[in-house]
């Protein structure tokens, strides 16, 4: 056994009690770092419900867009789509943070991310919107020409109310991939609560705890976001039993 020389033994003993006094400052410091991680969490709300209402714009507009009588229009709804589902989100997001202020705009990491995302997913979105309104039947196309209905009004009060239920389920998973595509945007410095993480974990040399933490938020937001489709879904259906065709 190694023997101490008297003057070691007391350093010894302080080396102890200071790992003592900051093992126990790190277990009050964590309350810190998961304070840290939920105002993360904010931002990741905040990126996901902008992001959402871009894409479902972009998805309604792209997709009734590839429905239109006008070549042009068609041509410039397919374009959108296949380029935003054919190239990676991460090259769009780097696009839009660090390509587009060579061309005189600026945005905040934030906006990139909205942009990014919305593009990304409301090029998806639109295909589902397509899917749904070409689902309903030609016999309520039929009876909207026999009420003299306009094409505006056969699209907003017919059909668009039936295909909605359709669209929805779908809608619901690409809220989610867009929920979980947020992580990317750490990559440019927004502080979400993935980029939250990756800062506790370098103080802390703990992956663990703030890795945890992250993924139990990322699945409560999504089980909120299949809670909120599924209420949407069961409303949006109301009445309309045994009327698409």
């Amino acid at each position: 056994m190694t023997q101490y020389e008297d003057g070691d033994a007391p350093q010894f003993k302080r080396r102890l009690g200071c790992y003592g006094n900051n093992k126990e400052s790190t277990m009050i410091d964590w309350s810190g770092y998961i304070g840290l991680i939920l105002q993360g969490a904010l931002v990741t709300i905040e990126l996901t419900v902008m992001g959402s209402a871009l894409a479902l714009v972009m998805a309604f507009a792209a997709g009734l867009g590839r429905l239109s009588r006008f070549v042009a229009v068609r041509t410039l709804a397919t374009t959108y789509i296949e380029f935003f589902r054919g190239t990676s989100i991460f090259v769009q997001l780097f696009w839009a943070y660090f390509v587009l202020p060579f061309a005189g705009i600026t945005l905040t990491p934030l906006q990139a991310g909205v942009l990014a995302l919305g593009l990304n997913v409301g090029a998806y979105g639109a295909e589902v919107v397509r899917g749904a309104v070409r689902a309903i039947g030609r016999e309520q196309h039929e009876a909207c020409v026999a009420l003299n209905l306009s094409r505006y009004h056969r699209m907003l009060h017919v059909i668009l109310p039936q295909a909605l239920p359709l669209m929805l389920p779908t809608f619901g998973n690409n809220a989610i991939e867009l929920l979980k595509g947020t992580a990317v945007v750490s990559l440019i410095s927004l502080t979400d609560m993935t980029f939250q993480a990756q800062v506790v974990r370098a103080q802390t040399g703990s992956t663990l705890i703030p890795f945890a933490t992250i993924l139990v938020l990322y699945f409560a937001m999504a089980m909120a976001i299949s809670a909120g489709v599924r209420w949407l879904e069961r409303r949006a259906s109301r009445g309309l039993d045994g009327v698409r065709v």
